[in-house]
């Protein structure tokens, strides 16, 4: 694929590598969505993709971080992302208490869950903010699991539509592929809810 000039995380810019590194909490599913989005960009035509969990506290709430890497070529490298393109927020006190934003490439894009506006998230200074109100897309969608939303596939609606790097057909297919008919029906609706309402 062409490199591109310009924002390297806006909808439908292409280059070399980029790196994306995931935060959320234990439960939220945020290692499963690193493969997911993995999984999608192959659909999409990447040849190199590449996903890879962070281990430390496996407790439920404790934080947990994972790291996906797309490319038009094969990938090599698969040491955890410290100089992230993208930061992927899932719960957005991680970015009080998490240090999401370490690292974040200058200019790079800050994806958060969270029903604030773009303007309202603190980020470094020069990143893109992008927001989406992930929770409740996936409790609409009918995602809940112990009492909480799952948010993981739904953030990769709001993922597509930050940067187009993958679309909702990549994902349709990547979801598919990873639960039953049912599950998966369920999780790309809250994809695509996600998608529609993502802002910045």
């Amino acid at each position: 694929m062409a490199e591109q000039s310009g924002n390297p995380t806006a909808p439908g810019a292409r280059r070399d590598m980029h790196e994306i590194r995931w935060h959320g909490r234990g439960g939220q599913g945020a290692v499963t969505a690193a493969k997911i989005l993995a999984e999608a960009a192959f659909h999409g035509g990447f040849k190199g993709v590449a996903s890879s969990p962070s281990f430390g506290s496996e407790r439920r709430g404790a934080p947990v971080t994972a790291s996906t890497r797309l490319s038009s070529e094969p990938i090599r490298l698969h040491a955890q992302v410290t100089e992230p393109d993208i930061v992927v927020v899932l719960d957005e006190t991680l970015l009080a208490v998490g240090n999401a934003t370490a690292g974040l490439k200058p200019g790079g894009t800050l994806l958060v869950n969270t029903a604030r506006p773009p303007s309202a998230v603190p980020a470094p200074a020069g990143a893109r903010v992008v927001t989406a109100d992930v929770s409740a897309a996936a409790t609409e969608a009918g995602l809940i699991v112990a009492g909480s939303p799952m948010v993981n596939t739904a953030i990769l609606g709001a993922f597509a539509a930050a940067t187009g790097l993958v679309d909702l057909d990549h994902l349709r297919a990547a979801i598919e592929g990873s639960f039953s008919p049912a599950a998966a029906e369920k999780n790309f609706r809250a994809a695509q809810i996600a998608h529609a309402a993502t802002r910045g």
